[in-house]
């Protein structure tokens, strides 16, 4: 994907006004300008940031047409792909959870800039956000599947909706994680990267143990 069809997929799949244009645009110039003092996005990914990391993003949204109300949490979101450019694009109220003290500082400021009110972050290890019942989770590069649902059970209970984007890994992700967990999966294909996949599941829960004999 080019970054002229990665602005012409936007148009065609997301409501994106002028107002938000303008958003996704300044976020753009900020992450590439703050490249400077952090290493935010994989340098080789520059020249391709629509379409590697904002459409990456926004296709997420594709995929919670059926979520019921409430947060969306966004796990380990770093420089706020996806959970920045799911706020621009969505009015839901998103929790952006990250641990490293830059990060934080960096998801903070790029919120008050461009007014995003519907968007907080929880400065923190995933462990430690208060419990939850999160609409839709997602997680970008955070954690293999099995860890990322034992760290953030607890923010979610059989409604929420968790779309995980695992690369090009993500069936052998899915099997490593169906000993120990249960719930009702499938695999969407990544619109930017045609060996990449979306986990989408729901009722996910711990898998119950078998009986010793």
């Amino acid at each position: 994907m080019t970054e002229e069809e990665a602005r012409a997929w936007l148009t065609a799949h997301c409501d994106v006004s002028r107002e938000t244009w303008s958003r996704l645009e300044r976020y753009v110039a900020i992450l590439l300008s703050a490249m400077d003092e952090q290493n935010l996005i994989a340098e080789s990914t520059r020249p391709h940031v629509w379409a590697r990391h904002i459409v990456d993003s926004a296709q997420l949204l594709l995929h919670t047409k059926e979520a019921g109300e409430g947060d969306w949490i966004d796990l380990g979101s770093g420089a706020g792909l996806p959970g920045i450019v799911l706020a621009c694009l969505s009015d839901r109220p998103i929790l952006m959870v990250e641990s490293r003290r830059k990060r934080i500082d960096f998801l903070n400021s790029v919120i008050a800039e461009l007014g995003l009110a519907h968007a907080r972050v929880f400065g923190g290890r995933v462990e430690m956000v208060p419990p939850a019942q999160a609409a839709v989770i997602s997680a970008r590069a955070y954690a293999p599947l099995p860890k990322l649902f034992e760290s953030a059970l607890h923010l979610s209970d059989k409604k929420s909706l968790w779309v995980l984007p695992k690369g090009r890994n993500a069936q052998n992700e899915l099997e490593a994680a169906r000993p120990a967990w249960q719930g009702v999966f499938h695999v969407e294909p990544s619109v930017t990267d045609g060996d990449s996949a979306i986990i989408v599941a729901h009722a996910v829960k711990p898998a119950k143990r078998k009986g010793r004999g």
